[in-house]
């Protein structure tokens, strides 16, 4: 017997948002059906899910504007998250499949252990034939409430379980060369082998009147392609999407290629999940030692810091023009590090970050 296949498969709030604002039930559960053929044909799927907030508002908002204070944000999505789930057990109840809910908290390195032992719940979901619906907990959540975080938390996931495949479904029938509301000549890109500058231009910013957007997506796929993950970015109202991608239709949407060598999840959190504390500033011959020898940071390629980060936070590194060069988990604090600058001409040594603990990210835009 083959072993199953893993997918994660992420719904935007745009998608699942019908015009009155509430969770749309046909959408619903026209991909729970798709859900189920594809558990049937050997995969193990998690639904992360947005639409919460939205969910709320549409019981308590009477018509009004949707709010923008984050507190408030998290009173309605305490309200909504219990009727977007009951919406997601309905739809899956109709095709004879049981659904679990899993919330997950903000990210953050202290965090990385709740992850870790999620896994273990997913494993066993999975076992239990289970269909795991995974949000992020904006009751409890911070400023990730208004970033459209669960892009970001849904390649995580990604990672955590070792998918076979990530799947984006949003309103846009993926990326597009320009904005297709305003050029008609954009057309799809279909393809994507190495996420590079020029595409987060065509990305552009977050999307208007929602927390996530196509730079959004994006940035999930990067994280999920260095996971090595294959990833998909496609329109949730394209029925039949989920057998299209299978079937390896082009068309359906933009696939990312994922890169040859998997980062490792203790790298991948300092890359992507832990928000930077602080910068310091190196030269050529130090990212020379990080870029092409593999060394660590040491602090005499050191030559300038900012920010007030302490010992075991994430700062950036940059080159002598200010480019990303890679990213660390420093172990010195700012106020020792600044002394780097004023005697970096009396120090060879010093390791300021070690290899084990950086990222190189040349070329990247985290």
């Amino acid at each position: 017997m083959s072993a199953r296949k893993r997918l994660v498969l992420k719904i935007g709030s745009s998608s699942v948002t019908s015009d009155d604002g509430g969770p749309d039930r046909e959408l619903l559960d026209r991909l729970a059906r798709e859900v189920h053929d594809q558990m049937n044909e050997g995969w193990d799927v998690v639904v992360v899910s947005s639409g919460a907030v939205a969910a709320g508002w549409a019981a308590i908002g009477e018509g009004k504007a949707r709010p923008v204070d984050p507190g408030l944000l998290q009173a309605v999505s305490s309200v909504g998250q219990h009727r977007l789930m009951s919406e997601w057990a309905d739809a899956f109840a109709s095709v004879d499949r049981t659904v679990g809910q899993v919330l997950l908290a903000r990210l953050g390195e202290a965090d990385r252990q709740q992850y870790l032992h999620a896994e273990q719940t997913f494993a066993h979901l999975f076992a239990l034939g289970v269909v795991p619906i995974v949000n992020e907990n904006d009751a409890v959540a911070d400023d990730e409430i208004r970033f459209g975080d669960n892009d970001r938390l849904a390649a995580l996931v990604a990672h955590l379980i070792r998918a076979d495949r990530f799947v984006m479904l949003t309103d846009a029938a993926g990326l597009f060369t320009a904005d297709p509301r305003l050029d008609a000549d954009a057309s799809l890109i279909q393809e994507v082998s190495e996420i590079d500058r020029s595409l987060e231009l065509v990305a552009g910013g977050p999307g208007e009147g929602a927390t996530g957007g196509m730079a959004s997506k994006l940035a999930a796929a990067r994280i999920a392609t260095w996971s090595g993950v294959e990833t998909v970015i496609a329109d949730a109202r394209n029925v039949g999407v989920l057998a299209a991608i299978e079937g390896g239709n082009a068309s359906v949407g933009t696939t990312f290629h994922p890169r040859s060598s998997r980062l490792s999840a203790h790298k991948l959190w300092i890359a992507f999940a832990l928000g930077s504390r602080g910068q310091i500033s190196i030269d050529a011959g130090a990212i020379r030692a990080l870029v092409s020898e593999g060394g660590s940071l040491l602090a005499v390629g050191v030559v300038g810091v900012d920010g007030d980060f302490t010992s075991g936070d994430a700062v950036e590194i940059l080159g002598p023009d200010g480019e990303l060069v890679a990213k660390g988990l420093s172990q010195l604090d700012a106020s020792t590090s600044k002394n780097w600058t004023l005697t970096s001409g009396e120090q060879t040594g010093g390791v300021v970050i070690h290899r084990d603990d950086l990222v190189i990210l040349a070329g990247s835009d985290v």
